[in-house]
């Protein structure tokens, strides 16, 4: 006979995983089903962040960026470095030990909160009297029964028109984190943040890489100002990024021919080793089944729900990639801990308008709230207010003063509408300006804390200044 649970989720990743355990913690008895597997066919909780997106990439990151700075930047430190060897396997390494703590992690937090785990996929079977069976299947081979089901199974990578990720010349973000040589030459197709990111971690490590964005923009939901310093930053670099591009016929054989028309209309060509396509994700319900029991899903794939991430059925709820909503893991954290506080009676809570973004390149983007073209847009009337890296102390002595930190605020009441920053370690710089938003702080409320010196975060404090013309350092 099935086991039955109070809450079964769907998926192990950011938002799966964080939902078990906090409806665990709440009391409740929590199954949680998830597929991933590692190399030995082993369970390998976390999802797409843990196996092949957040994690991996970041560790590949640090790592990359570690080797260009031994490279081109110790010498103005006074360290002189002679014979740099890349050891690109020692390096893979490396990121795969990063992976397979984080898995390791996470089973032991279910562990710790005695949430049952169940390796396999998960697919609808029917509805009962208010529960849900679900049949998980290999190595499991069993079934469940949840009177609560939490979807959240995330999103996969979408392969262009006839294009289909091989993972060897043709790759995925799956296969950007796992090629065993440095390519003389890598395409990028999609100028997004995987695209940015791995094709940063590429060119850092000796691939000449050039990236093809259909947009005639470059990070168009970014602020513009913000983005168009990125740009000037990563041109610098030596990142080849052509805007406005027509992709057309793709041909694969020792290498990869991209044929496409630049922002002129003129026909080019690029041939490359390797091609990543960075197009973006599409909600993943492989093997859901939910027409067995009648879920609702909207014209583009996604499971629909409510604000409350509810879906058209009794007790069904889904979070994270699969449903609407920015694609961030951290987004599908809180819509976990909110349902599952939600099912407990609580009033869970997710404000999307302080969900930060961040782009891990070097130099870090990373925003809050509302860009200017947004403000300007809808009628808004705002103050501006930014400040450079380069008159920043912390940032002279790291040896790292390119980009800004831009806010945005209301021009009546100073409510800070936007924080946009470009630079050293901007995704940790932002937590301030979200804190900020969510408790509904002025930009004064920033001018006029206390900030210690010097330190990077001044830069912040500076910018809040500056919307009121009155930074003190530059």
């Amino acid at each position: 006979m099935a086991k039955q649970f109070d809450v079964v989720v769907i998926g192990g990743g950011p938002g799966g995983y964080i939902a078990a355990i906090r409806a665990a913690q709440l009391g409740m008895s929590v199954a949680c089903v998830d597929a991933w597997q590692n190399a030995k066919g082993g369970p390998a909780l976390g999802g797409t962040c843990t196996n092949v997106g957040c994690i991996p990439s970041k560790a590949m990151l640090q790592s990359s960026e570690h080797f260009e700075h031994v490279q081109h930047g110790l010498a103005e430190h006074g360290v002189e470095v002679k014979g740099v060897k890349l050891n690109l396997a020692q390096m893979l390494g490396r990121k795969d030990t990063v992976v397979k703590q984080n898995n390791d992690g996470i089973q032991y937090l279910f562990k710790k909160n005695k949430v049952t785990f169940l390796h396999g996929r998960a697919s609808f079977v029917k509805a009962d009297a208010g529960t849900y069976e679900i049949a998980v299947s290999a190595p499991s081979n069993e079934s469940v029964i949840g009177k609560h089901i939490i979807i959240a199974t995330g999103s996969n990578p979408r392969a262009l028109p006839n294009v289909p990720f091989d993972e060897q010349l043709v790759l995925s973000n799956t296969g950007a984190l796992e090629i065993d040589s440095v390519p003389k030459k890598l395409g990028v197709i999609g100028a997004g943040v995987i695209g940015l990111e791995m094709g940063s971690v590429w060119r850092r490590l000796g691939a000449e890489v050039t990236i093809l964005e259909a947009l005639p923009t470059f990070l168009g939901a970014v602020d513009e100002s913000v983005a168009g310093e990125a740009h000037k930053l990563f041109t610098k670099q030596g990142l080849a990024i052509e805007l406005g591009v027509k992709i057309g016929n793709i041909k694969v054989g020792k290498g990869v021919r991209v044929e496409y028309a630049n922002a002129s209309g003129a026909a080019q060509v690029l041939e490359v080793d390797k091609l990543i396509v960075s197009i973006g994700r599409v909600p993943n319900t492989d093997g859901l089944h939910p027409d067995a029991v009648g879920l609702k899903l909207d014209k583009r794939g996604f499971i629909a729900v409510d604000e409350h991430c509810k879906t058209n059925l009794p007790n069904v709820w889904a979070v994270g990639d699969v449903v609407r909503g920015p694609m961030l893991a951290h987004k599908a954290e809180e819509e976990g801990v909110a349902v599952a506080e939600r099912i407990a009676g609580q009033h869970g809570h997710v404000n999307f308008d302080t969900v930060p973004w961040v782009i891990y390149t070097a130099p870090e983007i990373a925003w809050v709230g509302k860009t200017e073209q947004q403000l300007k847009a809808a009628g808004v009337a705002y103050k501006a207010g930014s400040f450079p890296f380069m008159a920043n102390g912390r940032a002279r002595a790291l040896g790292d003063t390119s980009g800004l930190v831009k806010f945005l605020a209301d021009a009546h009441t100073d409510e800070i509408l936007g924080v946009h920053i470009v630079g050293p370690m901007a995704s940790e710089l932002i937590s301030e300006a979200v804190v900020a938003m969510e408790f509904r702080a002025s930009a004064e409320d920033i001018a006029r804390i206390c900030h210690a010196h010097p330190t990077l975060s001044e830069a912040t404090k500076e910018a809040a200044l500056a919307v009121d013309k009155r930074a003190l350092n530059f």
